[in-house]
């Protein structure tokens, strides 16, 4: 499921019950549960009006907060409590329209309710996935509280989030949040800022503003061109920070998208719907706003992958946008007014963009997940001629135990400098295998 940084490709896609019928039910619930009569509001009483809370709203009358997060495998993983539970970890994703329990066992002490089954279904080769749909639930995220959430729960942890990111995953969560506030991404400082919309005012010193459109709940840019030294193709991507990678492209959606030269088999990573394939080839340049980034690497997804998705058609688009492209700006989300700001920073702007150089693909275990076993090695790649094998599980890599280093790390490492050797440990059964690879750029 990984290209380069552990690619993962996240995409949902329910029949679901719009916001509107949510409330209704919620509020024919609430009525009668208390046995008022449907016409009657159930926040007045004779003695007081109380104000029932809906949706994600600060606590103590703020007006802006800030909460930490960690970039791992290039997902933001944000803490989270669901009606009073444990800390949790959240992939923060603008490409999910509803929050979604990816780890069923994380709130299976909490005896949920659930009000129906639903199939969904996402990127992938692979059929849809039961989950269930649980109501009026309360998320509590530093000064942040949504009231009366709903939540999509799958029957199974398919996904396996924790073994690619290397962390425990239990779920993802998107639209709520960027609806409701500005929000603001800063890859350096590891921080997230949520502002009233009312309160965050744009000023050039934040930088460009781009403008998007929300369609299907999801944020599209359409000024977005592909440049090379013949022509400039607009295209329209969704910005989706679910994504690992820099840039997925669907030639097919645009005639003028022209596919590199050099293209390489991959399995690009993983939807709801499973494994998706494609391939891997360099893009000369990309322009956005006043920022032209060069020789990026884009996927291209086989059409098999999106098989299952009802909305091409509704919303065509090209493409989308991952946090390998977006990690090196400090970006805010304005749904509202319908824009991003985009600031560079200038370190992050000048990393090259590159792919695994060493063709294997690990998947973290253990109770910590810091136990890495290869999953899969790429036929003719350095990870084959090095003599490493699928089951092989990592024990040191030059010379520091890998329980030493982070998933996201590893992957870094096996990025940076062609013909740089990687010295390995690794135990193959009741054994020990010590071998050399030497890093060899694919594409």
């Amino acid at each position: 499921m990984r290209t380069s940084l552990l690619k993962i490709v996240l995409a949902l896609f329910i029949v679901f019950i719009s916001h509107e019928q949510q409330f209704a039910f919620i509020h024919h619930a609430f009525v009668t549960s208390l046995g008022f009569p449907k016409s009657l509001s159930p926040t007045r009483t004779k003695e007081k009006v109380v104000e029932e809370k809906f949706g994600f709203q600060f606590i103590k009358n703020r007006k802006i907060t800030k909460i930490p997060f960690e970039l791992q495998a290039n997902l933001i993983i944000i803490p989270l409590k669901i009606n009073n539970s444990d800390t949790l970890h959240f992939i923060l994703d603008t490409g999910v329209s509803t929050i979604l329990i990816t780890d069923p066992t994380c709130l299976q002490k909490q005896n949920l309710i659930p009000i129906r089954k639903v199939k969904i279904a996402g990127a992938g080769e692979g059929e849809k996935l039961e989950a269930n749909i649980v109501l009026n639930n309360t998320i509590q995220m530093g000064e942040v509280t949504g009231y009366h959430q709903n939540l999509v729960i799958l029957k199974e942890d398919i996904l396996k989030l924790s073994e690619f990111v290397g962390r425990p995953i239990h779920g993802i969560i998107g639209y709520e949040l960027f609806d409701r506030f500005a929000v603001t991404i800063d890859f350096n400082m590891r921080e997230i800022t949520f502002q009233n919309p009312d309160n965050y005012k744009y000023k050039p010193s934040k930088g460009e503003k781009i403008p998007i459109s929300i369609e299907d709940k999801k944020p599209y840019l359409n000024t977005l061109e592909l440049v090379d030294s013949v022509t400039s193709v607009p295209i329209k991507v969704v910005l989706d920070t679910g994504a690992g990678h820099a840039l997925s492209l669907d030639a097919t959606a645009n005639s003028k998208i022209k596919l590199p030269q050099k293209l390489i088999s991959a399995q690009l990573g993983r939807g709801l719907s499973g494994i998706i394939n494609g391939k891997l080839g360099r893009i000369q340049k990309l322009k956005i706003g006043k920022y032209t980034l060069q020789n990026l690497v884009a996927s291209f997804p086989d059409s098999n992958s999106y098989k299952v998705i009802p909305n091409v058609m509704v919303n065509p688009r090209q493409g989308n946008i991952g946090c390998e492209f977006l990690r090196r700006f400090r970006v805010t989300f304005n749904y509202r007014d319908q824009y991003i700001v985009l600031k560079a920073s200038n370190k992050n702007l000048k990393e090259p963009f590159e792919h695994n150089m060493t063709g294997m693909e690990l998947a973290a275990k253990g109770q910590n997940y810091n136990e890495y076993l290869i999953e899969r090695i790429e036929a003719n790649s350095p990870a084959e001629s090095a003599g490493l094998q699928e089951g092989d599980k990592l024990l040191f890599v030059n010379d520091k135990s890998s329980r030493d280093i982070s998933i996201s790390e590893l992957y870094k490492l096996f990025q940076k400098g062609e013909g740089k050797p990687l010295n390995f440990v690794v135990k193959r059964g009741n054994g020990l295998f010590v071998t050399t690879l030497t890093l060899k750029r694919a594409i």
